[in-house]
Formats: C-alpha cells, structure tokens, sequence
C-alpha cells in the first residue's frame, strides 16, 4: 500500500520520463507535449505530476497532522497538538471550532461517533455519543401529535421539535477526553470560544449554506412545521440576513454556553444550568424532551468491526450507524476484479451501483438500536452473505427492484475530521446536525441549533428502526480506518447522508485497487445513486433509483449506462466532504488529504 500511495495510479500521471537516448530539445518536447494533450478550454491550470484531476498533492508532517472542511478549525487542531495536547484533544478543539464555524452541518445540539486508534494498545477503539428520544413520549403519543400536527402519522418530519433527540456530542467530547485527553478541557475549548467571541470570517461554502437555510426555515416557520424562529434569526442572522462569504461573525450566545461547558464540565450541559434553559425551551414551544432525557444520556465505547478487503482490514462502527452497508458492498466486489475494468469505467459504475442497491436494501430493513434490536452482523458481513447477494447482480442490465437478504437475518448535512499526534493516535471523527443545518430551533440564548436525528426513525410496528421511548434512531454519520497487519493506515471520512457508505467504498476501492493516493482518492470524481429503500420504511425502491454522476465521467461511460438501463443525472451533488490521513508503517510520517468539495484544509508539522 505504501507504494501505491506514494507513486498514484499507474498511467494517470501528467509526466513521464523520457527513455534513453531522446534527442528531442526541450522546444521539440513542449510543441509534442501541446499536440498530446487536447485544449479543455475549462479556464483550469495542468499539474506537473500526479493525476491531472488532484487538486494538489497531499500534505505531508511528522509530528501531527490534522484535515477538517474548515481551514481555521485545522489551525486550531495543530495549535492544541503544539501545545502538548493528543490527536483526542485536537479533534475535540477543531469539533468545537467547527460547531461555530460550519453550523450548516454540526454542532453542540447535534450527535458524534470517533473510531481511535490507540498506540498504547496498538487497537482501535469506537465511541458512539448518539443522543436517544424523549423517555415520556410513546409511539402511540408520538403518532397522535403528528396526526393533530400534520394530518398524518407515518412519517417524522425533518424539522421541528418532534425530529430532535437528545444531543450527544459534548457527552462523546468529555468521554472521548476522558480516556484519550491530555490538556484541561478549558485549554482544549479555549480557541472556539475565542473565536465566537471576537468573530471570523465566514468561508465560501458555508455562507453559500447559511444563505440557503434561511429561506428554508422561514419557509417551515410559515408552514407551522418549525415551532418558533426568533431564536434563529437572534443567532444566524446579522442585521436580518445570513453572513456572507468573508463576513466577519460572531455568536457570544455559543462563547457563553461554551465557556460554561469548559468551566462546569459535562454536568453542566446534562444536568445543570444549561440543560435547565434547555427544558424551558421545550415545554415553551411544546416540545417533548425534558431535563430527565438529558441526565440519562451516556456515551458507550464499542468495538468497531471490519472486513478484509484484499488484504487490508476496513473498520466501520456497527449499527445504530450505517457504516457497515460500507462493509457489505466491498465484501460484494472483491469478487470481481476491478482494477482491470478500470476506475470510473461503466462496468466499474455499474458494479459499484448494484453493489449498493444490495447493502441499502438491508440498511433499510436491518439497521437499528443494538439496546432494542439484535442486529445480525456476523451474517451480513459474512463473506459467504456476500457471495449470495453478488450473485443477483447482472452486469448487463440495472436492477430496478431488489429485496433485502434472507429471512433468517429478520429472526436473529454533517462534518468529518481526522487528526493524528506525535505519539501515533490516530482519531477518525464525524459530528452532525442532520439534515438541513438541524431542526431550525435554537434553545434561547444558547447559540446552538438542535438536531433533527428522530426524523431517521420508522414509524412502522415490528420494523427494528421502529421509533421507542429512549432509543437511539438509524444514524447516517459514520466514521472509518484501514489497517493492515495490525497497524494503522488510513484514517479517513466522507459526511454526506446516504453518499457515506458508498463514498466509503469508491474511497477504499480508489487506494487499493487504483493506487490513487489519498488527495487523488478524494478528488476523483464520484457517483451517488439514490432511491434505495429509507431506513424509515417509507417509499420502496421499485424504478432502479437514479444514478448521478459529476461532470469529470466521460461520455461514452454514461452512454453505456443509460443503454444498460440506469437513470442518469449529471449533477453538482451530493457527493460528500472528504478527509483522511496515512500513516506511512515504515517512516512514521502522515500524508493528510481535503478534498476540493469543501474549503477544507489539511494541515502537517
């Protein structure tokens, strides 16, 4: 693998060296080196080497090195590593930073999972911090209030109080420090409350984002979905609109709760002042979470699970997360060679497709609270499952309808960051708000918006994803590491809602089988299909879905995938946000990698 890294795919470098004996002269080589390549005519300068669609080459260090979707929350990562700090305080650092500076995927109101390698203990360790539905609040109460609410009950909205589950993540950051931390959490959220308060300046895609909420929820404030909405003009709003891209924001309500976090530890989001406010809230505008819903909210830490894939070994974090659909489709291709078919070829989109229409089918029907359901992992990611499910794929034609896998199995909006230390503690992190920057409620003066995470639950009797009293719904953010041989290599994330899990295989299948390296990984261009069955049991795949592609595929391969009966979009999105950082085995040092979807940054020393 390090090889692979290291050089990039085979025959997509810019340059090559010329063979013994050339006599061209240099003008020679530059008039055939025009006459080889066509004009784009797409206003884009060339690399010099490495994969002409790379953004840039990987960032290499040695003593740390941390990747977030923010520029500054990478900075602020690297100031804590400098200051003594672990990968687990810088990762706490920069998610704190983040909460502020990307509020359009994550924050204090929203949920967290990490998966940390540990060199003490040469092992991974997993954390799952999501927050779990209100305890007073039954599937009958539940349905009787959307049915008075919105004239149905088979569906949770994706907004307003009724979506909102208890937030997890300050709960995963002081778990999290707990075994992994070395500096005071009070240095440790020292630089995000530092910049809610003085202010920063807002990147292109974030206030691309926060200009498009603002419709959003004033939309769903006049529908009567979002309950309230002057706490969220108070606190996203300057002067009645959305800051804009290199506008100066601050939020002091955040800098306050932040700093009564850093001064009063967990208990005082849990189970103290804060939370008080936060139950006021709810019984304000009819809301079903109480203080007892946050006292009884605990971070677990969970064995990650893997399969091989060639070789290497692909850790997810079982359910009530998503990650192991990511699993299931790379155990169904590793039957096939996909190295020869080529990278982003029609037999490779097609195969990737299928593949994911298989795993989501069981995603849909089989994912849910392990505390409530007992999810069959050792069959679904068997390698013999596998070869039954790759077995209903037809290479020549697009499944339009497919099922979940036997019925033995029935019986038994989001950032991602990465940062590694000195030490060789890796930690692979994702934290979310859900979809649409949350639920659009913001708890009063508090300066966080709360998550929409109990829209993921069904609301079908019998069904494992079956809304309940203090359950933790189907979850979307999934974090994920390679190993090989028992050491660590790849820690790396895709956010993005569905994109995750197969934007995890098309990540894995670029390294190993491609030899891309992880920025080539990251830019390369990406499919998304979606229209695979909803974990919420509403709406069954029965047209095949639709397949989007960006504009970097070639035409002839969407041809041939229209003719084998895909349904094509080309499109700008959703293809996710990625991070990741290698660990060469042999030399200690880290190759960090943001891709060009976000504004991210990864950042060495």
């Amino acid at each position: 693998m390090k090889q692979m890294l290291l050089a990039g795919a085979l025959g997509l470098a810019a340059g090559c060296a010329q063979p013994a004996g050339d006599t061209q002269t240099q003008d020679d080589k530059e008039a055939a080196a025009m006459t080889d390549h066509a004009l784009r005519g797409d206003n884009r300068g060339d690399r010099i080497n490495g994969a002409p669609w790379a953004t840039r080459s990987p960032v290499l260090g040695v003593q740390g090195m941390a990747a977030t979707s923010v520029p500054l929350a990478s900075q602020v990562a690297v100031d804590i590593l400098k200051a003594g700090g672990s990968a687990a305080d810088a990762a706490i650092a920069a998610n704190a930073a983040l909460g502020l500076m990307e509020p359009t995927g994550n924050g204090i109101g929203g949920d967290l999972f990490a998966i940390v390698w540990d060199p003490r203990t040469g092992r991974l360790h997993g954390l799952n911090a999501s927050g779990r539905a209100p305890r007073g609040q039954t599937l009958a109460a539940l349905k009787a209030t959307l049915m008075e609410r919105t004239g149905q009950d088979d569906d949770i909205p994706d907004w307003g109080s009724l979506s909102i589950t208890v937030p997890g993540a300050v709960d995963g950051w002081f778990t999290l420090h707990g075994r992994f931390g070395r500096l005071p959490m009070a240095k440790v959220l020292a630089p995000a409350i530092a910049y809610a308060r003085d202010g920063f300046p807002v990147n292109q895609l974030i206030g691309y984002y926060l200009g498009r909420s603002k419709g959003l929820f004033e939309r769903l404030h006049g529908e009567g979905v979002i309950e309230e909405i002057d706490n969220y003009r108070a606190t996203y709003l300057v002067d009645g609109n959305p800051p804009a891209e290199g506008q100066i924001f601050r939020n002091p309500d955040l800098a306050s709760t932040l700093q009564a976090i850093a001064d009063g530890g967990r208990g005082a989001f849990y189970d103290g002042p804060l939370t008080d406010v936060m139950d006021a809230y709810f019984q304000r505008i009819g809301g079903p979470l109480r203080k007892s819903d946050f006292a009884a909210q605990r971070a677990n830490w969970i064995d990650p699970v893997s399969v091989s894939y060639r070789g290497y070994n692909v850790w997810e974090l079982p359910p009530n997360g998503q990650g192991i659909a990511a699993l299931q489709m790379l155990n169904i291709l590793e039957g096939y060679d996909l190295a020869a078919m080529g990278h982003n070829s029609a037999d490779y989109l097609h195969l990737m497709t299928e593949a994911k229409k298989l795993a989501f089918e069981d995603r849909a029907r089989f994912y849910a609270d392990p505390d409530f359901y007992d999810v069959p992992l050792a069959r679904l990611l068997s390698k013999d499952y596998a070869a039954e499910r790759r077995a209903l794929i037809d290479m020549t034609r697009a499944a339009t309808e497919v099922d979940h896998g036997d019925p033995q199995l029935l019986e038994g909006d989001t950032i991602y960051l990465t940062v590694a230390d000195k030490d060789g503690m890796m930690v692979s992190l994702i934290q979310s708000n859900y979809r649409g920057m949350g639920s659009g409620l913001v708890p009063d003066g508090l300066g966080f918006m709360f998550q929409d995470r109990g829209a993921q639950f069904a609301l079908e009797d019998g069904h494992p994803n079956v809304y309940a009293p203090g359950k933790r719904p189907f979850h979307t953010i999934i974090p994920a590491f390679i190993t090989r041989d028992g050491q660590p290599l790849v820690s790396f994330g895709l956010m993005g809602g569905a994109m995750q899990p197969q934007g995890h295989a098309q990540i894995v299948s670029a390294i190993v089988d491609f030899g891309l390296n992880v920025q080539e990984a990251g830019d390369a261009a990406r499919f998304h299909h979606t229209g695979s069955t909803s974990p919420t049991w509403v709406g069954r795949m029965t047209d095949g879905g639709t397949l989007e592609l960006e504009s970097g595929m070639r035409a002839d391969v969407v041809a041939d995938l229209e003719r084998r009966g895909h349904r094509i979009n080309i499109t700008k999105g959703p293809f996710g946000g990625y991070q990741a950082i290698y660990r060469d085995p042999e030399t200690g040092v880290y190759w960090g990698a943001s891709e060009m979807r976000k504004d991210g940054m990864a950042i060495g020393y």
